[in-house]
């Protein structure tokens, strides 16, 4: 959808404007195309004394073809990756402020820092968990200063699993994670297979097959069209009022099509059906149907809430129940499920105390399912998008999309495309030591946390 200010804001006058009465302006954002470099410009990389991660990062990113300097240089570096698994204390933070004080200003526009510390809860004393649990501070913080495009992430890696950071840090250095910022991924050891040998980074998917549920517009259009483009056979679903929508998208992706109500109990053993005639099994799914039925609570008529809770959080652990259980599961060891949730599960937003319940649902349904499902070698994540370009949100009254729109770090909506790169990293064969997070895709919004 058209942002017209953003457009103005980018006009010479506009800067002129924005600059002198203290106006927003947001940059627009580099977004990734098929046969792009993972990053167009140079990697600084920097750490603690006694850091573990930036040996390994720096082969990592040799093997990605991407320069590293381990220097300031006169070249304006397009990351900054700090390993800091070395500050064992709080008295060592100041060598953040050592490494970034310097040089943060020197970022090219729609840069990427990435911090890399050790999960807490992992930390070998109370002092180095202290000092490990302040770098979300950091980063936050410093996600909200940055400025001109920039993002700022941190990424938690457990000992051992130093293997595993591969897929995470590819995702966040690039274009592909354009709108997405300020977050924390947590890295674990690997649940399921090691990807192929000769892993195709531009075709993860080749080979694949991936539900999507709402596929036939909007966001999930968009997930749909991104598997696909990374190699995926796409079998979108959609209610069948919607069948000539989700024909249209699946067709021109090459894909197949899957007709099914998600609010009626006997869906998932149907869906379950199809996909095993037609393919045997299903590598990756994402639960992204959902709906809205809008009203203040003391408003909001009993059929409302159902509706709402149960096509948006009951009907995707219904789903689960028949597609990764069982002996005759489709979703096997390696499988990938993906949910999505929304900022509105994790800030509330007035009149939605039904879908912000659904969706702080699938929160939780994350939380308690991913432990379980690791048994079996299958990952579980969620994104939760912010405010996005979608049709839905082009209807909001003028004052309240602008303030949507303007309300993060990024100044701007993001686009359903964004999210559907969220959902390709975590979806990735590569991604084995990724579960249990809940990524925001909302360019740092300013509510939540």
């Amino acid at each position: 959808m058209a942002d017209r200010y953003s457009q103005l804001i980018n006009t010479p006058v506009g800067k002129l404007v924005a600059k002198q009465v203290g106006l927003p302006a947001p940059l627009p954002l580099e977004r990734y195309t098929p046969g792009a470099p993972l990053i167009a410009g140079r990697v600084l990389l920097g750490a603690a004394p006694g850091g573990r991660l930036a040996e390994p990062v720096e082969r990592l990113l040799a093997d990605a073809h991407v320069t590293v300097d381990r220097e300031p240089g006169d070249a304006k570096p397009k990351a900054l990756v700090f390993d800091a698994t070395g500050i064992a204390s709080s008295e060592r933070l100041s060598e953040l402020h050592a490494f970034f004080g310097p040089t943060v200003r020197s970022l090219e526009r729609c840069g990427r820092i990435v911090v890399l510390g050790t999960p807490p809860a992992r930390a070998g004393s109370p002092a180095e968990a202290i000092a490990q649990r302040a770098l979300e501070g950091f980063t936050r913080a410093l996600g909200k200063e940055i400025r001109r495009g920039a993002t700022v992430q941190l990424a938690y890696v457990a000992p051992g699993a130093e293997g595993e950071l591969d897929s995470t840090l590819r995702f966040l250095l690039s274009p592909r994670s354009a709108y997405v910022s300020g977050q924390v991924v947590r890295i674990g050891e690997r649940i399921g297979p090691a990807p192929a040998a000769g892993f195709d980074w531009e075709r993860p998917f080749a080979g694949k097959v991936a539900l999507v549920t709402g596929a036939s517009r909007g966001i999930g259009a968009s997930i749909a069209a991104t598997l696909a483009r990374d190699g995926a056979h796409v079998v979108g679903l959609d209610v069948p009022a919607l069948a000539d929508d989700l024909e249209a998208v699946t067709g021109g992706l090459g894909g197949s099509s899957l007709t099914a109500d998600i609010a009626d109990e006997a869906a998932p053993q149907q869906i379950a059906e199809q996909l095993r005639a037609q393919h045997g099994r299903v590598d990756v799914v994402v639960h992204n149907a959902g709906i809205t039925r809008d009203k203040t609570l003391g408003r909001m008529d009993e059929d409302r809430w159902n509706a709402v809770i149960d096509v948006n959080l009951n009907a995707i652990q219904r789903i689960d129940a028949v597609l990764s259980s069982g002996k005759q599961r489709l979703v096997g060891e390696g499988g990938r499920i993906v949910c999505v949730s929304s900022i509105s599960g994790i800030a509330g937003n007035a009149g939605q105390t039904n879908y912000a319940t659904s969706k702080a649902g699938v929160i939780g349904l994350v939380d308690a399912f991913a432990p379980l499902l690791a048994q079996r070698g299958v990952t579980l994540n969620a994104v939760a998008p912010g405010f996005i370009e979608t049709q839905m949100t082009a209807k909001i009254p003028l004052a309240t999309r602008e303030a949507g729109r303007r309300m993060n770090s990024l100044s701007q909506g993001g686009l359903p495309l964004d999210v559907a790169e969220t959902i390709a990293w975590l979806a990735s064969p590569a991604s084995g030591g990724v579960t249990g997070n809940v990524v925001r895709v909302c360019g740092q919004s300013l509510i939540g946390a």
